[in-house]
């Protein structure tokens, strides 16, 4: 079977099953799981064949003509570079994991068949991004994936909290993609094609007209996808879905894609250096401002959310700096640790049996009651941390080691300001000891915290905590193959220098430190407060909190034992809200809108409808009137006859006596 045949099944196949899923899923529930599983893990193996085939060297390419445009033609191609097929065998491996484990998760969800056709279809979405060689094919895929997404956070549609972040991720996404659709028909119009590899031959000629214009707008969808500063708000909030639906999005597919997307079209940013720029300083806020946002978060899955929204961060700013390399190589390794970090979360969870668990200041003698999410998220954690010699370790300082060198004026690999390099070192820096902090924080208040112990449901499914030591794996050697990686991307070196390792380390382990002084000295103050943890039924039912100030206790954000608190001091409060983005878009955008849509409901009740309503009226009054006319005497009929006849003929006497006259 050639290397083409094997790729083009790679995205068919998990479409398929998650076709099969939802025609069987109510008539035919033994075959759901098997659907959900076999054509998944079949994709993943077949991405790995394609990766071995492909082995780094020059791409693999394959077209054929989808529809005659009369214009700019349309393409059903695949594109297969080294990074392509990195990137595919992440989604691949990822998506089975989440596959398998949603089969104990949610074995006793209802809904589970549509779910897990939805994950089929989103893992389908994108390996089409992935593969995809046609910027509309591809676009079909990055649209795909936003529907998806909208239905999988709103899996619990019972809860108002699953509604609304559901349609908050779909319209922030959505406020990004019109800017994007619009640069993707600017881009495909200067290059006369919407071939990628058409894109890049007239960039490389010089032959775009627009590329600042071009570049900024192709970044709001980036933004947008890829939960970038300043659309970057959705993201914590979709932490209203299932748990496993958390680890696909923030490891394997929707956030990827706007990275990868840049990645595989960063000659035409870097075309415009007010592009790289601003793509920089977006970059920097957006570590900075989420590690901050995740040091006060209380809600372990919030806490992951904004730290995945910081490592994206780091992608986005070694794109910045011009090293597509290091961007697919964080995002792979970020790929590993951060699924792994989302379903150890979702063990945890399971175990407690209540959402309630996912405050950390509720947590009790979880290190005993589920060690298999205890080892495993330390690993990740120590990945995330950027400990040597965890993946997370490597990858972060391939990014630092980029931006080095740019802001050094090395300009070997792609042009790039300096103070594009200098803004990405500093804030990667200052996110490095912010990073460690809270992922130290995160573990010490999930398994040696001193919340009350929530009731204990039983060993976990072994298809759970499988998945677990599966991801652990990658976790902690991927980082370890960067000297045999370089021919994946675009053959240079990855590999750590001293300056950036012994600052990048030097801080993270100064963050961990504080962090921890910090934990004794509160925890030795405050002594052991034990906080009852409220049972709810279901393992997603958002209620814990409601229930707790039902009860009278201590909010999360007033846990003296919390040393986010102690170490952000006056910026806690806003952090914790997420620095009030939320309220700066509700007065931006939405109260103009609702304010709008008010007078147009006003103007179309009294204005439009009165006259629509007296237009009606009228024509109701003069049938009224005809309708008295019709007595049905016909006396009365010959007399009307009469009368009308009289007044013709003085009528037509009167007009000839005019005419005559004149």
């Amino acid at each position: 079977m050639t290397t083409t045949t094997l790729a083009v099944l790679v995205p068919l196949l998990p479409f398929l099953g998650s076709v099969a899923g939802l025609l069987l899923g109510r008539t035919a529930p033994g075959f759901v799981r098997p659907l959900a599983v076999l054509p998944t893990l079949a994709a993943a193996v077949l991405a790995v064949l394609v990766a071995i085939r492909q082995g780094g060297d020059e791409a693999i390419e394959a077209s054929t003509r989808l529809t005659p445009t009369g214009s700019v033609p349309i393409d059903l191609s695949l594109y297969i570079d080294g990074f392509a097929a990195l990137v595919a065998v992440l989604v691949g491996v990822v998506a089975t994991c989440v596959q398998i484990y949603s089969t104990g998760y949610l074995r006793d969800d209802p809904r589970y068949p549509s779910y897990a056709a939805l994950v089929s279809l989103f893992t389908s979405a994108m390996l089409l991004v992935v593969y995809s060689g046609d910027l509309m094919v591809l676009l079909v895929g990055w649209e795909i994936m936003g529907i998806c997404s909208y239905f999988l956070v709103g899996h619990y549609w019972e809860t108002p909290e699953a509604r609304a972040a559901s349609l908050k991720a779909f319209l922030v996404t959505k406020l990004g993609d019109v800017p994007f659709l619009i640069g993707l028909f600017a881009l495909a119009t200067d290059a006369g094609t919407f071939r990628i590899t058409g894109v890049l031959d007239t960039v490389e000629k010089g032959g775009l007209d627009h590329p600042t214009l071009i570049a900024l707008l192709l970044l709001a969808g980036v933004a947008g996808k890829s939960a970038q500063f300043p659309l970057h708000t959705w993201l914590p909030d979709a932490m209203a879905g299932p748990t496993p639906v958390s680890a696909l999005i923030h490891a394997a597919t929707m956030v990827a894609a706007g990275i990868y997307f840049t990645a595989r079209l960063l000659p035409v940013f870097a075309e415009s250096a007010a592009a790289m720029t601003v793509l920089a300083v977006m970059a920097a806020i957006t570590m900075v401002g989420s590690a901050l946002a995740a040091l006060a978060q209380d809600d372990i899955k919030r806490v992951l959310a904004y730290s995945t929204i910081g490592q994206l961060g780091y992608m986005a700013g070694a794109l910045a700096v011009g090293d597509r390399g290091a961007a697919v190589f964080h995002l792979v390794s970020h790929g590993a640790f951060k699924a792994l970090l989302f379903l150890a979360a979702g063990t945890v969870i399971h175990a407690a049996g209540t959402n309630s668990l996912t405050a950390m200041s509720r947590m009790s003698g979880l290190a005993k009651r589920v060690p298999d999410a205890y080892w495993t998220m330390t690993v990740a954690l120590l990945a995330l941390a950027a400990i040597p010699p965890f993946a997370g370790f490597f990858s972060k300082e391939a990014v630092l080691v980029a931006a080095e060198h740019t802001a050094l004026g090395d300009q070997t690999i792609q042009p790039s300001p300096a103070g594009a390099g200098w803004t990405v070192l500093v804030a990667g820096l200052i996110t490095a000891l912010l990073t460690a902090a809270y992922a130290l924080r995160l573990w010490l208040r999930t398994f040696r915290g001193r919340g009350a112990e929530a009731p204990d449901h039983g060993r976990q499914p072994i298809a759970m905590t499988t998945v677990l030591w599966v991801l652990a794996i990658p976790s902690l050697g991927f980082g370890l193959t960067v000297t045999y990686l370089d021919d994946w991307f675009d053959g240079h070196a990855l590999t750590p220098t001293v300056t950036t390792a012994v600052l990048g380390t030097g801080l993270a382990a100064a963050g961990a430190a504080i962090t921890y002084a910090v934990w004794r000295t509160l925890a030795a103050r405050t002594g052991a407060v034990q906080l009852p943890v409220p049972h709810v039924a279901h393992p997603d039912a958002d209620a814990g909190l409601v229930e707790a100030e039902a009860l009278h206790l201590p909010h999360p954000a007033e846990d003296p034992a919390d040393p986010g608190r102690a170490l952000l001091g006056p910026l806690h409060a806003p952090a914790a809200d997420g620095f009030h983005l939320d309220a700066v878009y509700r007065a931006a955008f939405v109260r103009p809108v609702l304010a709008a849509a008010s007078l147009v409901r006003f103007l179309d009740r009294e204005v439009v409808d009165t006259y629509v309503r007296a237009a009606g009226n009228s024509a109701q009054g003069l049938g009224w009137l005809v309708r008295r006319a019709q007595t049905g005497n016909i006396q009365t009929y010959l007399s009307a006859l009469l009368a009308g006849s009289v007044v013709l003929v003085i009528a037509a006497v009167a007009l000839a006596n005019a005419v005559a006259g004149a």
